[in-house]
């Protein structure tokens, strides 16, 4: 893959998702008589979502066939990393939304606040086929390519924007789910979660399964609603991410630039 693919791509990622969401903006009328409601579970709101995977994975069946889609998804089976980043994914994130949810006295009945653990589990899945399927072409495709060029920092503030301004037509459509957020905290909270990400799929060889497992946590029904709390918190953690970090985010020597893994890396996770 060349750096140059980086403008189908993000072509591809902005016409498939924009297009369905701008048709319903612009004439809602015909798209809601020809599909029905637009809502954050209808097939149409999930292809948009699915728009990065979608794009990325056209580029690489283009450029190298079937072979080469093996290859770049075999980057799923990636998942060592050291203690710290797990903590991270596994006890960080929920301490953001449940500090948050304090700091802005939200109320909330019980720590699990489902019927059942199957009630939970199937919200679980719905979400684990939405939002973390966007990695596969964030961080699967365009973060290697924009390392090319770029220290991770740098990297990780221009794929931060252009992720947060892929979501702006959502927040102008009622039925999906960020109509009812505040586009100001999410921008920035984008940008905070993509720098943290960044070492994270870098210290894990390139792994779309850790970025992928991490935007799961961001999105877990569990959590309680914490805006824009979250998005300050998520800030700061950033910030705190970048300085135990700071000698690999501001230098390209260990940020992984290959779309493709090497052998030795799926080797060693057996």
């Amino acid at each position: 893959m060349h750096q140059r693919d980086l403008v189908p791509f993000f072509s591809m990622t902005f016409v498939i998702a924009w297009g369905i969401l701008g048709l319903y903006i612009f004439v809602p009328d015909r798209m809601v008589r020809l599909f029905g409601n637009l809502t954050g579970e209808h097939p149409l709101f999930h292809l948009a979502v699915y728009a990065p995977a979608i794009a990325a994975l056209t580029l690489v069946l283009y450029r190298h066939g079937f072979v080469g889609v093996g290859r770049f998804l075999s980057r799923l089976l990636l998942w060592r990393a050291t203690r710290y980043w797990y903590a991270l994914i596994l006890v960080i994130i929920p301490l953001v939304f449940y500090v948050s949810a304090l700091l802005k006295e939200n109320e909330y009945d019980s720590l699990f606040p489902f019927a059942s653990v199957q009630a939970y589990l199937l919200a679980l899945l719905l979400m684990a086929i939405k939002g973390p399927v966007e990695e596969i072409g964030w961080r699967g495709l365009a973060l290697p390519l924009l390392q090319r060029r770029m220290t991770p920092i740098w990297a990780a503030l221009v794929l931060g924007v252009v992720w947060a301004l892929w979501h702006y037509p959502a927040f102008l459509l009622s039925g999906t789910p960020q109509s009812a957020w505040s586009v100001t905290p999410f921008f920035l909270g984008t940008m905070a979660l993509s720098i943290i990400v960044t070492p994270l799929f870098n210290s894990s060889r390139g792994s779309i399964l850790l970025p992928a497992l991490f935007h799961l946590q961001l999105i877990n029904p569990l959590w309680p609603d914490a805006q824009p709390y979250d998005t300050w918190l998520f800030v700061v953690v950033a910030m705190l991410v970048v300085w135990f970090n700071r000698a690999a985010m501001f230098s390209r020597h260990a940020a992984i630039t290959e779309v493709f893994p090497r052998r030795s890396a799926i080797t060693d996770e057996r």
